[in-house]
């Protein structure tokens, strides 16, 4: 009898674990434990790729969606409005040192989805630390944190305070040709970020040096070889990302060759995508199987490939080449829309409007509040007259959240660095630089 309910008991638990089984739980939004560094693992994003019904991009992932009650980015995703969802795809600038009205009402109106601060914004370590923490506290009330970005390449690309001591050009360290320098670049870089609040480095420059005359990258890129500046530029971009700030590589599919300054103008190179497949794209495709966090895409016109839209605003370019054909599905934004690329060809509203359209998830807007809103109301106004679909905006607003989750952004206060702190990181980058002028 006792053998018969031991049978019997031993049946009902099974039967129950395999009930379990059949239920699952669908994981959350990839978030690392407290024991792993963010950046670790190895896709920024759960989302599947856009759908091929006219939406750019590939062919959509087989495995359903998990229900919005069991994935904390969908129900977050369920519960904004449309204007909360079109904030989070424009990360925007503003003017000085200080936080102003306008600068505020694009937070707590707008809800943009991050910021973007140059040398003009900086002040000292602690004026830039408290400026980002009024940057934060304006959000107050947004579920959603800030991104909080800047360029911080190193070499004449610098934007934080003088008190860091100066990092050298990409070009000086692919000159020694050691990952490991790379790498610990990054987490250099990083440990400066990190003490004056920002979250997000647009770096590494994955460029390649291949034209002598180019006016804008040059010492930028790691080099002249697509195999050093892959090898160099992952190995920075992993420093980066393990060092809690989010990378955003660039500038795709290649500004290497051009010899015109996309802030100034539109560069054309009439290249096909057989020719940037040999050379340009090799970095961005190491990187992509790297599992980068995000892409930039440059304002440069291929013809011979699309010759309608430069590579920031092309459907051929974002969605059937970085999203399909390399199957592509973290963040992708543009390079900034108010550059002269832009301006001086397309109206910025459509320009912003076309970039999500060929599958952009960001549009950066560094100038002007004035952009902001029109871009804003361009991207509403898109959605309200069918041109986009809130089923497009949701796949951008999931994984600009999934990323954001990845890192664990808040928008908590960050303390200021004392002495101390900035002399430790100088310590390393002096360090760091003895070893990179011995390497032979």
């Amino acid at each position: 009898m006792k053998q018969n309910c031991r049978i019997w008991i031993g049946a009902l638990v099974a039967f129950l674990l395999l009930a379990g089984c059949a239920r699952g739980t669908a994981p959350a939004s990839p978030e690392p434990s407290p024991s792993e560094s963010p950046g670790a693992s190895a896709s920024p994003s759960a989302t599947a790729p856009p759908t091929a019904s006219g939406q750019p991009g590939g062919t959509a992932s087989a495995s359903p969606s998990p229900p919005a009650d069991e994935d904390p980015v969908a129900a977050r995703i369920a519960g904004m409005s449309l204007d909360q969802k079109i904030g989070q795809l424009i990360i925007a600038g503003f003017e000085g040192k200080k936080l102003d009205d306008e600068t505020k009402r694009m937070i707590r109106e707008d809800r943009i989805g991050g910021v973007i601060l140059y040398a003009d914004n900086v002040s000292d370590v602690h004026g830039t630390v408290r400026l980002v923490n009024q940057l934060k506290a304006a959000n107050a009330g947004n579920p959603v944190p800030l991104f909080i970005s800047t360029d911080q390449e190193g070499g004449r690309v610098s934007r934080l305070p003088d008190a860091f001591a100066a990092m050298p050009s990409s070009r000086a360290v692919g000159r020694k040709g050691d990952p490991k320098l790379a790498r610990q670049m990054g987490s250099l870089l990083a440990r400066e970020l990190r003490a004056t609040g920002f979250n997000m480095n647009f770096a590494p420059v994955l460029d390649i040096d291949s034209n002598p005359d180019n006016p804008v990258i040059g010492d930028r890129s790691f080099g002249r070889s697509a195999k050093i500046v892959a090898e160099l530029g992952l190995a920075e971009m992993d420093g980066i990302s393990k060092g809690g700030v989010i990378s955003v590589v660039k500038h795709f599919p290649g500004h290497g060759d051009t010899s015109v300054d996309s802030h100034l103008d539109l560069p054309v190179l009439r290249k096909s995508s057989e020719q940037l497949a040999a050379l340009e794209w090799i970095p961005f495709q190491a990187a992509v199987k790297a599992g980068a966090d995000a892409v930039m895409v440059a304002h440069i016109l291929f013809p011979r490939i699309d010759p309608n839209a430069p590579a920031s605003l092309s459907d051929i370019i974002v969605g059937k080449q970085l999203r399909g054909q390399m199957n592509y599905d973290g963040v992708v934004m543009t390079d900034d829309l108010t550059m002269g690329a832009i301006t001086k060809q397309y109206g910025l509203a459509e320009a912003a409007v076309a970039a999500i359209d060929a599958g952009s998830d960001i549009v950066l807007v560094a100038h002007g509040y004035d952009n902001e809103r029109q871009v804003f109301e361009a991207l509403r106004s898109a959605v309200r007259n069918g041109r986009l679909t809130e089923a497009r905006i949701d796949e951008s607003v999931r994984r600009i959240l999934t990323l954001k989750n990845k890192y664990r952004l808040t928008d908590a206060e960050i303390p200021l660095p004392n002495a101390a702190e900035i002399a430790a990181i100088n310590k390393s980058i002096e360090k760091w630089l003895s070893a990179l002028d011995a390497k032979a």
